[in-house]
């Protein structure tokens, strides 16, 4: 799952890209809100974390325009103020969710994972593919009732390839949706972490390789 982080506290939102990260999301940050905007039409995010009061473009207008141009990511409003107007009026430009600071990151993370559930089609906290099972919610893996411990970045993928349900995603895609906007486009991470993937889901493979296309999972 990706995230964009707009937040002009360099410090808050530097401790929140961070906190992301470690709980496996690819995460990326903007300072201002023409900078969100920018990122947001060149990446395909879940989740915005969207502060509301931003430089340059206030996040009001940042909202506003994200649900205007269709934009799929769920967005997640953050304001030092828990006033319910101010909550009534984030929520009717189109916000869906909301949370004063200060917050328990254990809270915003929470968020965060129901939102990006949220993102794109309905998708249940359980993903199976034959007898593969990922939860979402738990963040574990079984292969028949076996648990399969993986890294962050593989756990990533596979969720990735699980929802793609049988249809073929690109190692670009991939690089886009599992890791963030400082990846190389010419790294070969995701061949990297499909090898270890794959050992660790073991036989018969669970993860087919299309020369030239990219990879699918076998149902």
């Amino acid at each position: 799952m990706r995230v964009l982080v707009v937040e002009d506290e360099g410090v808050m939102a530097e401790a929140v890209v961070l906190g992301l990260r470690r709980a496996g999301y690819a995460a990326d940050v903007a300072g201002d809100g023409e900078a969100a905007l920018a990122l947001a039409g060149l990446n395909p995010y879940d989740v915005v974390l969207l502060d509301r009061d931003l430089p340059v473009l206030h996040g009001d207008e940042v909202c506003r325009r994200l649900v205007a141009a269709g934009n799929d990511a769920r967005i997640l409003m953050l304001t030092a103020s828990g006033a319910v107007a101010e909550r009534v009026d984030g929520l009717h430009l189109g916000a869906d969710d909301y949370l004063a600071k200060p917050f328990a990151f254990a809270e915003l993370l929470a968020r965060v994972d129901a939102l990006g559930r949220r993102a794109g089609r309905a998708r249940p906290p359980v993903l199976r593919a034959g007898e593969l099972e990922v939860d979402t919610g738990r963040r574990t893996v079984l292969r028949g009732g076996r648990p399969i411990p993986l890294t962050l970045k593989e756990y990533g993928v596979l969720v990735e390839l699980v929802r793609a349900d049988g249809a073929v995603v690109s190692a670009e895609e991939l690089l886009a949706r599992v890791w963030d906007e400082h990846a190389d486009p010419f790294t070969n991470a995701v061949r990297v972490t499909m090898v270890g993937l794959r050992r660790k889901l073991g036989e018969p493979a669970v993860v087919e390789t299309l020369r030239g296309a990219g990879y699918r999972v076998v149902r």
